[in-house]
């Protein structure tokens, strides 16, 4: 389902639609500006059953937020150490929200229908992540 055309709001600020960018084949992402706070922004990015986003480094950026919304999947994280650390999601999960440092790998996988966000301090620029 496209949000985009629904969402008006994130974590009761005001946000504002930005672009749909097709990632690869089963993974889309909305891109949001949020109006009364230019020191981050939102991507809400859907993952069709059995597909994974690109395995990322992140190389820049004060903050990144990954958080669940719905479906359900599993985020894997490479720490600096080279240690795999496995958050899954899903209806009612005990955590919904992952901070990624710099350095650290980030891929997410869907078992059923994903949606989760993406919060970037400060907002996204290209190089912020490199895929792998």
């Amino acid at each position: 389902m496209d949000n985009s055309k629904y969402f008006t709001s994130f974590l009761n600020e005001s946000v504002d639609f930005v672009e749909n960018i097709k990632v690869k084949k089963g993974v889309v992402c909305d891109i949001y500006s949020f109006k009364n706070n230019q020191e981050k922004d939102l991507g809400i990015v859907r993952v069709e059953t059995g597909k994974k986003t690109p395995l990322q480094k992140v190389l820049k950026g004060d903050k990144t937020l990954e958080g669940y919304l719905s479906g359900s999947g599993v985020l894997t994280i490479t720490n600096l150490s080279g240690q795999e650390i496995i958050h899954s999601f899903e209806k009612n999960s005990d955590i919904s929200e992952v901070e990624v440092n710099v350095g650290e790998l980030m891929q997410w996988e869907s078992i059923e229908d994903l949606v989760f966000y993406e919060l970037c301090y400060p907002p996204y620029q290209e190089g912020r992540y490199q895929n792998l």
